[in-house]
């Protein structure tokens, strides 16, 4: 049986490889917050391996806060132009300091500004006082490393379930299946 972390790495690697896509490691992360009321948003996918799949974000965000209230999240990531389908559940944990630094540091300059200046998903009067804000940070650390802040992190999703689809015109989808079960992946096929 094929380990569904090596197929999922290779069908992301051939996802990549001539992407027409803008947001080539985009997924889309799925919470639900302490009323129970579900919530999608994209991310951008940082790794895959055993461990599982890693995304970063403001660990104040809406996503940051509903996962401290329920960790239990799906990911799903459609790769049109392949016509492949993946879909994750799992336990999302939260990474530690350095693994943190070390996304952060990869980050480009923007980026980083952007996640000191605003507070994600919070209410704005006007677009205009979003670029002051970005502007009145540049300025601030125009000459200077910008560190971390303490509520920007990550988290790694742990999947206990793993559904590969493969798209056919004919919609007899190849639907694949993989299950954790004590440390063991188990295998079983769908009906599309």
């Amino acid at each position: 049986m094929i380990d569904p972390i090596s197929k999922f790495q290779r069908w992301w690697h051939a996802a990549l490889h001539d992407s027409p896509l803008q947001q080539k490691s985009a997924v889309c992360v799925s919470t639900v917050d302490a009323q129970g009321i579900p919530d999608g948003r994209f991310v951008d996918l940082k790794a895959a391996d055993e461990r599982g799949f890693v995304f970063c974000t403001n660990l104040d965000s809406p996503k940051g806060l509903a996962i401290s209230d329920n960790p239990n999240v799906a990911m799903t990531i459609w790769w049109d132009h392949m016509g492949y389908q993946v879909r994750i559940v799992g336990q999302a944990q939260a990474f530690q300091d350095k693994m943190a630094d070390q996304y952060w540091h990869s980050r480009h300059r923007d980026a980083k500004i952007s996640t000191l200046a605003l507070q994600q998903s919070q209410p704005v009067a006007d677009e205009q006082l979003l670029w002051e804000q970005v502007t009145c940070f540049s300025e601030k650390f125009a000459e200077q490393e910008i560190a971390r802040p303490v509520n920007w992190g990550g988290y790694t999703v742990v999947p206990q379930r793993i559904e590969f689809l493969t798209f056919r015109e004919s919609r007899l989808h190849l639907r694949e299946l993989y299950i954790k079960q004590q440390q063991s992946w188990h295998y079983q096929l769908l009906q599309p």
